[in-house]
């Protein structure tokens, strides 16, 4: 019996261990993500630079420039999209995460230590 009073006790900080450590990992995962959405934007960006330079006929007309020209255009469209809703998903998850995380705190029974300014 003793020892499930104990167990009981141990839980609370070892659960808010267990959520600090998802919500790293969570952090982890919303800087790539933001990596990823500069990286897709450079790409749209490059893209529509190298379509329009070949429009106006600043670099002539290569064929392969502007398939990849369009590929890095469309690419970028489908990576930016799919990480931006990765990035609202995790961000949703971390805030979750932090109110469970304050909640567990708010329940564990703090105790004062004694005051100092006896003497």
């Amino acid at each position: 019996m003793a020892d499930d009073d104990l167990s009981d006790e141990d839980d609370p900080s070892a659960e808010i261990s267990l959520i600090e450590a998802r919500l790293e990992h969570l952090a982890e995962v919303a800087e790539r993500c933001r990596k990823i959405i500069f990286a897709s934007k450079a790409a749209i960006a490059t893209g529509c630079v190298l379509l329009l330079v070949m429009l106006f006929g600043l670099l002539g007309s290569n064929q392969v420039i502007a398939i990849g020209s369009m590929a890095a255009v469309l690419g970028g469209i489908v990576s930016l999209g799919s990480n931006v809703s990765t990035l609202r998903q995790t961000m949703a998850a971390i805030s979750a995460a932090e109110r469970l995380r304050s909640e567990m705190i708010g329940r564990i029974d703090l105790r004062v230590v004694g005051d100092s300014t006896q003497g």
